[in-house]
């Protein structure tokens, strides 16, 4: 009697199906209707100096396609700077894109050179581009427009030769409606977009994906992993992974772990689980929420005095301004009962 127990082969993709390489370590994988158009996209613009928009989900490889526009184009030899904008303070914001001079604000005891200087001749991948404070992005823009940066605290702008891609999460047009990103620049951002599909709408790229993650994990775990149940498969192909490629790397990543023999041995209960574990587990705090502490611990200090010698705002080493708006971005209010 045939067994009712069926597994599928993970060997080498062939040919028709391999994944396409932005260089040694890097690849792109997925033959899906949706990922040739945006590969077909990214072959249209990596030859010229256009600016490139990535739209998508967090955890959908926006950086991955990032990375393959810059090894496509003419800069390909220089450097490929990547910059956080979600997970950098917004105090240090300006002066870590753009350079500072040594004395500029408290605590700045020697110069730097910017993100944007290291970038010369390169590319500069700013991710999470919704997340630039207000305040910043008219310097953003005067680089975008006038290839120029100046430095925190000096006089001087310094040319520099960069192209810029940008990603974000977020709806551009519903954050200028809102106030809360500069028009001008979303359209000088604009210039190329780019939409990246989520998990759930290539499904037929999972397959794939799933072979490609179990090779990469076995090598560097020196394991032979060969097969993985049909209905496994199948199961992973149905999951609508909210976390997108980076949930599925990392539940392949722990199924080759878990295996001890040459079939793959996925935790599938495991999806579901995360689903409820995240309910019950505590909440982590959020770099919103760190920043918001950490602005309200400074106005404590300084009795909720914002400028002047002894205001927050030096404290804290940056304009009064700026305080005010992460302020009002943050929903900071003084006591009502100190405000008498």
């Amino acid at each position: 009697m045939q067994s009712a127990y069926r597994t599928e082969s993970i060997p080498t993709p062939p040919r028709a199906y391999q994944p396409v390489r932005t260089d040694e370590d890097d690849l792109i994988v997925g033959t899906s209707d949706a990922m040739r158009y945006v590969m077909s996209r990214i072959d249209q613009v990596a030859p010229t100096d256009a600016t490139v928009l990535l739209y998508g989900e967090t955890g959908t490889g926006k950086e991955l396609l990032a990375r393959a526009v810059h090894r496509r184009s003419s800069r390909r030899n220089h450097p490929f700077v990547v910059v956080n904008c979600a997970a950098m303070p917004s105090a240090l914001m300006e002066s870590e894109l753009f350079g500072r001079e040594r004395g500029a604000f408290t605590g700045a005891h020697t110069s730097q050179i910017g993100r944007f200087e290291l970038a010369n001749r390169g590319t500069i991948f700013l991710d999470e581009i919704g997340e630039l404070a207000l305040e910043v992005q008219p310097k953003l823009l005067r680089v975008l427009q006038e290839g120029q940066v100046e430095r925190l605290g000096s006089p001087r702008t310094v040319d520099v030769d960069v192209r810029v891609i940008a990603a974000t999460n977020r709806d551009l047009s519903e954050e200028v409606r809102e106030g809360r990103f500069r028009r001008d620049l979303f359209y000088r951002l604009n210039v190329f977009p780019i939409t990246v599909p989520p998990l759930r709408e290539r499904r037929e790229d999972i397959p794939m994906l799933v072979r490609h993650f179990a090779q990469q994990f076995a090598r560097r775990m020196k394991k032979n992993v060969e097969s993985i149940p049909s209905d496994t498969m199948d199961a992973l192909k149905r999951y609508d992974w909210p976390g997108n490629i980076r949930e599925l790397q990392n539940l392949i990543e722990r199924a080759v772990i878990l295996s001890t023999g040459s079939t793959l041995e996925v935790p599938i209960g495991a999806l579901n689980g995360r689903r409820m574990a995240s309910v019950d587990l505590p909440r982590l705090q959020t770099l919103e929420d760190a920043d918001r502490r950490h602005i309200v611990a400074a106005l404590e200090r300084a009795n909720w005095v914002i400028a002047g010698p002894n205001g927050a705002a030096v404290s804290l080493g940056i304009k009064r301004s700026t305080l005010q708006f992460r302020m009002r971005k943050l929903g900071i209010a003084r006591p009502t009962a100190q405000q008498h």
